[in-house]
């Protein structure tokens, strides 16, 4: 019989379809690709960049890039501006500048130049911005002056929040502002100021207000003559009173004190000239009738 010649089997082996089914694979053609080539140029350059002088050149690079930059014109602080502030708070607030222009504006902290400028007394708030032109600019909320605290230290110019702004040299300095003396006066300065509105017609009398005992008011007016204001409803008080003395005069007499701590009963306080001639009065009157 002739011989049979076998033909080569076409299909591939087991380890072939195998290796060629993992080339297939899209993680392993990614890994193929990109990985290797990017793990062996990784391995370059970690190798090439972990010379000490390569390091050196490159941070020098940097740094000097860096500076060009920084000190390229448009990046540059020339001029502080302070916008709504007087002329005394706006000098402060350049004295107290944490940086010497013209300085670059990558050197400076906004936050920091702001926290100087709220840290003065006279200042309530503040904002800081940079302008075109290199222009730094801070708006500022100034504290208005509300009363005059008078201490041991001297006469202290107060907001109405009782936070100190200033120290007048004398009562003559600023004689548009209430006066207040007495423990605690410099925490109620808002209501020291609602007493003073209310006080009306006796505003040309009105030298000022003592806080007694860190609970409640004295009204002090010309002539030595105090109101004695209670710890509640001083306001509602302080009108009564002056009806009272529109309508009778009351404080237009030799009186010392007007006492409203008790709203039910008023109480006047009469001088000892007063008494002494109101006893001599009656004393007269007592010897008329025992004469007849």
């Amino acid at each position: 019989m002739p011989e049979i010649t076998r033909r080569a089997d076409p299909a591939p082996s087991r380890w072939s379809y195998r290796v060629h089914r993992i080339l297939l694979t899209p993680l392993y053609r990614r890994l193929l690709r990109f990985g290797i080539p990017f793990s062996v140029c990784f391995v370059v350059a970690l190798s090439y960049l972990s010379q000490p002088a390569v390091q050196e050149k490159l941070w020098l690079t940097i740094a000097d890039l860096r500076n060009q930059i920084e000190s390229r014109p448009e990046f540059t602080v020339r001029l502080l501006s302070v916008e709504g502030a007087s002329t005394g708070v706006a000098e402060a607030i350049h004295d107290s500048f944490p940086y010497r222009l013209p300085a670059s504006s990558f050197d400076m902290e906004l936050d920091d130049v702001r926290r100087a400028v709220e840290a003065l007394p006279a200042v309530a708030s503040a904002a800081v911005r940079l302008r075109q032109g290199g222009v730094l600019e801070v708006k500022v909320n100034e504290r208005q002056p509300a009363a005059l605290v008078r201490t041991r230290e001297g006469l202290k110019v107060v907001d109405v929040e009782g936070v100190t702004i200033d120290i007048a040299p004398s009562r003559t300095a600023r004689p548009d502002l209430l006066v207040l003396t007495g423990a605690g006066a410099a925490a109620h300065v808002a209501e020291a100021l609602e007493i003073r509105h209310a006080a009306g017609p006796l505003q040309l009398r009105l030298r000022g207000l003592v806080r007694m005992g860190e609970r409640r008011w004295d009204v002090v007016l010309d002539r030595e003559q105090r109101i004695l204001l209670p710890e509640q409803h001083p306001v509602r008080a302080l009108e009564r009173v002056i009806v009272l003395n529109e309508s009778q005069e009351m404080l237009e007499r030799d009186i010392a004190a007007v006492d409203m701590r008790l709203a039910a009963r008023p109480t006047l306080r009469m001088r000892e000239r007063a008494v002494d001639g109101w006893w001599r009065v009656r004393n007269m009157g007592v010897g008329q009738v025992n004469d007849d």
